[in-house]
């Protein structure tokens, strides 16, 4: 990756100025301190308040309307050439259909010139109204976005490029830009996806040590834990490769939790997963396979954050309709909002759904005793990278909007 695009996407990736109400950044949900998430199972974007686990919803008029309906995936390794889908749901896509290099929900009206898969998702956030867009009437950028999702990039890139301390940087970092002027949300999604492919690029972890023959890289319980990752637990079925992802979609009977990311015609809150993108039945509740580079670095676990602990969700996968019967939503990081709360559970209090729910799993079983667990989330520990916590360019102090860095 080009490195000044790489830290003027860094700058871009916490400032507010690309937020409809400019108090929400990317880095507010993909935050240094958090392994490149927020902590919490589902988001709180636009209107929250604070960082990370701490983040509240908000009061007053300000207060949120929604959860964002799914985790926040740290961004380990997403500009690796293998990675062609993003999004929980793969609603992203390198594809030639729309004559812009990408399948996503703009469709055609996605520019084109973004670089890379990682360029593309940068945007769509921006443009999302319980992430940083705003509500209607708010803001506008919510007001564009209501017209068509591309009419609020221009407004942003105007935003952004009338700054002079961007504008300049922009000149500098793309070599067909001579003038502030010419900066599109094209130049501002490339700048963002060299930004996280380079600065969440990591892959010096103790496994990494061992595939490279030093035999003193994993203890015991590790390589007990590799051994059975590989073998007998059936876990390299999806996740395997140099990323530790299949990069397919599967169905694991993951508690359902939050507003879910509903289409127009879903009677309540729920979340069918890739169905939603692809309108193939078979296609029910199964999600995107995570990468497992860093993963503890990264609760808490699932689509949507079920799970806070590794144990818990390797536990998930070797009993999924087991440890579904016993989840408790305790175990959920959803920060207090009792005026959301009646749509919290509500797919999985509903019989109808929650049957459905059931028979979409497409792991089987497996016995694993208690050693068994503690080896996994040994070996799973071993996936961190012994610089993970010490990334390239980390968290700026000030942005040239001047808006607050959370």
């Amino acid at each position: 990756m080009e490195s000044a695009q790489a830290r003027l996407g860094q700058l871009l990736f916490y400032d507010k100025i690309l937020s409809g109400n400019r108090n929400v950044s990317c880095g507010t949900c993909h935050h240094h301190d958090h392994g490149g998430g927020d902590g919490l199972s589902l988001g709180i974007g636009e209107g929250g308040v604070g960082v990370g686990p701490r983040r509240t919803a908000g009061t007053g008029p300000d207060a949120i309307r929604k959860r964002v309906p799914r985790n926040a995936p740290g961004l380990w390794n997403l500009g690796a050439r293998e990675v062609e889908t993003l999004f929980h749901d793969g609603r992203l896509s390198r594809s030639d259909r729309f004559g812009n290099g990408f399948d996503t929900p703009a469709e055609e009206w996605l520019p084109p010139g973004l670089a890379t898969p990682l360029a593309a998702q940068a945007l769509f956030p921006l443009v999302a109204q319980f992430e940083m867009a705003g509500n209607p009437r708010e803001n506008e950028i919510a007001g564009a976005v209501h017209d068509r999702i591309d009419a609020a990039w221009p407004i942003l890139a105007k935003r952004v490029r009338t700054i002079p301390a961007y504008g300049g940087m922009f000149v500098d970092a793309f070599d067909h830009i001579e003038r502030p002027e010419q900066v599109s949300i094209v130049e501002i999604g490339n700048a963002l996806g060299a930004f996280i492919a380079s600065e969440w690029r990591n892959h010096d972890s103790p496994f990494d040590h061992h595939l490279a023959g030093d035999p003193t890289a994993l203890s015991d319980a590790a390589r007990a834990g590799m051994d059975l990752f590989y073998g007998r637990a059936g876990c390299a079925t999806c996740h395997a490769g140099p990323l530790l992802t299949d990069h397919g979609f599967h169905a694991l009977a993951l508690p359902q939790i939050g507003p879910g990311r509903t289409r127009r015609f879903d009677p309540y809150p729920r979340d069918v997963g890739r169905m939603g993108e692809s309108d193939r039945l078979e296609d029910a509740y199964r999600f995107r396979t995570p990468s497992l580079r860093n993963v503890a670095l990264t609760a808490p676990y699932g689509h949507n954050g079920a799970y806070p602990t590794l144990r818990g969700i390797v536990a998930h996968h070797a009993d999924p309709l087991g440890a579904l019967d016993r989840w408790t939503p305790d175990l959920a990081r959803l920060p207090e909002a009792p005026w959301l709360s009646p749509a919290d559970f509500a797919a999985a209090a509903d019989p109808r759904e929650a049957a459905r729910h059931r028979r979409a799993v497409d792991i089987t079983a497996v016995a694993l005793s208690d050693a068994d667990l503690d080896a996994l989330v040994a070996f799973l520990k071993a996936l961190t990278g012994d610089t993970a916590r010490t990334r390239p360019l980390g968290r700026p102090h000030a942005v040239p909007s001047g808006l607050p860095v959370d």
